[in-house]
């Protein structure tokens, strides 16, 4: 009877240990608690992304729709020069919102580091979107005549586009331009 008292005060004491340590809400809650930080991120993101986006579709379709003549070499390619310019607006207005918002709490480094590598990734972006833009355009318009109206150039460049370099624009800027503190 001893040896069974202790035995069992043995398992006791190995066991409480495991009852002490905090556990873990299982579900959707502890979902939420694992990976909170990233959906936080993803809501800043996204808000100064379509803060972005709004600028980005209302300086496209202001120059898209103005009513300026252009010289014919320019008439051709005047969508691809709208959405650079639109672009580049937005970019400069998601740098400030990602960089003093979205992630306000990463280490600073240069700000013309920043900055530029900002501007390389979004270079890279606006060539999605001018991909997009000039597939459906120029090679979907030459085939169909619907994919050269404005419509099919604010689908390819604003949704397809978008979409796109947006999720690239996500991964590079949280991996590479604005990285997390050093926990050493």
């Amino acid at each position: 009877m001893l040896r069974c008292r202790t035995l069992w005060q043995v398992t006791e004491l190995q066991s409480t240990p495991a009852e002490t340590a905090p556990r873990r809400p299982g579900g959707l809650r502890g979902l939420f608690g694992r990976f909170e930080h990233l959906i936080r991120e993803l809501g800043k993101f996204g808000t100064v992304g379509a803060i972005s986006f709004v600028a980005d579709i209302t300086v496209f379709n202001l120059l898209l729709f103005a009513e300026v003549e252009h010289p014919g070499w320019l008439s051709t390619i005047w969508p691809l020069v709208a959405a650079t310019i639109s672009m580049t607006i937005a970019a400069t207005v998601a740098f400030i919102g990602n960089r003093f918002w979205t992630w306000k709490d990463r280490e600073r480094t240069n700000l013309r580091r920043e900055y530029s590598l900002y501007f390389l990734f979004n270079l890279v972006g606006l060539v999605i979107g001018l991909v997009c833009l000039g597939l459906s355009h120029y090679a979907l318009g030459s085939v169909w005549p619907f994919f050269e109206t404005k419509l099919a150039d604010n689908l390819a460049k604003n949704i397809v586009g978008m979409l796109l370099g947006t999720a690239f624009r996500f991964w590079s800027y949280r991996q590479i331009v604005f990285r997390k503190p050093n926990s050493e």
